[in-house]
């Protein structure tokens, strides 16, 4: 971190500070005590506060934050002050934490970036990033969470970003902002809190995009899906003038066009297009997006659990479909969560959606996801994920390609280590 001085963090007047540095400055600032040692701030964030007495011993200060994320953002204000780094906001309706990861990589292989851990993209997670700057950095990789108009500028004044990166626009949070149009314009804060000489990097043709793209004194750069093909056991990529190749570790279709979107930020930072290879064998996805494991009998599952809607769950079904290649398909399926008045009509279309696919068999788990069974063959309906037990397990056979997916609030994560773990005994079949 950028070093502060103390008697800075005291003129903030945050709440309760003990145990100040022996030498007036704070070198690290976390919300995990088990982190925090001489020369360290810790933070006590929610039951935190139970653990102040443990950091004191390891030699770190404190503070017990009377309103804690005005207190991290507080802090993190002055880290990005004295920080020349160029900031990059990922906003989106998908895709956001995998296009942080892809973008981290094929930073850091070029130049010292630092990058959100996870999903680390709310009031909280958003300034414990920016409070990881260090002066040698020169990108930051932030990732901004959703769920209200004001929130993403908000997250702005904190992180004061020079590059605005939309992923996607599409169904999300309907509950609260109300519309897909209003997701646009909240989405396209980030745009708004570009300073003059900032860049846009969006997708293209995206109508509800374009009441925040006309502003002159920033750059808009545009991907497009239809710039990414298959080439052999890789990727093409069209950057703008420049065509790459690249060997991913994954071959989701949708997950390509998440690079894509990251190599157009990344050229949109001045960095090498010719050495995106290099940082392209360093992408490291974050948990359940799209993981993939082999099953004995040659089968497969695909974790990709971790949240859903629309438009991420039409995409884990097209590949599906694609990376099947004759095997029967299983698709294990929750809700897609806080769309509002109009979750039966989404729910509906992904029915139909594996209709048109025809999925030999779908798992529906949860009251809101058995609308996916209207329109199937073969299904099973599942009250909620602790029901996913023995007898369910019987009926997948070696050679399946099963996806799970759904809103996270589902909990459907640990499904594919389940699923593994019977097919264990497959290696005797």
């Amino acid at each position: 971190m950028i070093p502060l001085e103390w008697v800075e963090v005291e003129g903030l007047s945050l709440g309760e500070l003990r145990g100040a540095p022996a030498d007036g400055t704070v070198r690290r600032i976390h919300d995990d005590s088990r982190e925090a040692g001489p020369g360290d701030l810790f933070v006590a964030l929610n039951t935190g506060v139970r653990f102040v007495d443990d950091a004191l011993a390891r030699g770190a200060a404190t503070l017990v934050p009377d309103d804690q994320e005005a207190a991290l953002a507080a802090l993190a204000r002055l880290v990005r002050d004295r920080s020349a780094a160029e900031v990059v906001a990922i906003v989106g309706s998908v895709g956001k934490t995998t296009t942080k990861d892809v973008l981290a990589a094929l930073c850091g292989a070029v130049t010292p970036t630092v990058a959100a851990d996870g999903s680390r993209n709310n009031e909280l997670g958003l300034p414990l990033t920016v409070l990881r700057l260090e002066p040698e950095t020169r990108v930051l990789v932030t990732e901004m969470g959703m769920r209200g108009l004001g929130q993403i500028a908000e997250l702005c004044e904190v992180a004061r970003p020079t590059v605005a990166l939309v992923t996607s626009i599409g169904p999300e949070h309907l509950e609260l902002v109300g519309s897909v149009e209003d997701v646009a314009r909240a989405n396209a804060e980030a745009i708004d809190a570009l300073a003059p000489g900032g860049v846009a990097v969006v997708p293209a043709d995206e109508p509800l995009l374009e009441p925040s793209l006309g502003r002159d004194d920033v750059t808009v750069r545009s991907f497009d899906p239809s710039d990414v093909s298959r080439d052999r056991d890789g990727w093409r990529f069209e950057v703008g003038s420049t065509e790459l190749r690249l060997a991913l570790p994954f071959a989701q279709r949708h997950l390509a066009e998440n690079v894509l979107a990251a190599l157009t930020a990344y050229d949109a930072l001045g960095l090498p297009l010719e050495r995106a290879g290099e940082g392209a064998g360093a992408i490291r996805l974050s948990r359940w997006r799209g993981e993939v494991r082999e099953l004995p009998g040659g089968g497969l599952v695909v974790n990709d659990a971790y949240n859903a809607n629309p438009i991420s769950m039409r995409a884990s079904l097209l590949d599906l479909a694609e990376r099947a290649a004759g095997r029967r398909r299983v698709a294990i399926l929750g809700e897609m969560a806080e769309l509002g008045d109009e979750s039966a009509r989404y729910h509906a279309e992904i029915a139909s959606l594996l209709r048109e696919l025809g999925i030999e068999l779908v798992i529906a788990v949860g009251e809101p996801a058995r609308a996916y069974l209207a329109e199937v063959g073969e299904s099973r309906f599942l009250s909620d994920a602790a029901s996913f037990d023995g007898a369910v397990l019987a009926e997948l056979r070696p050679g399946d390609a099963i996806v799970v997916k759904a809103s996270r609030a589902v909990g459907l994560e640990g499904i594919p280590a389940l699923i593994e773990k019977h097919s264990e005994a497959w290696h005797e079949s």
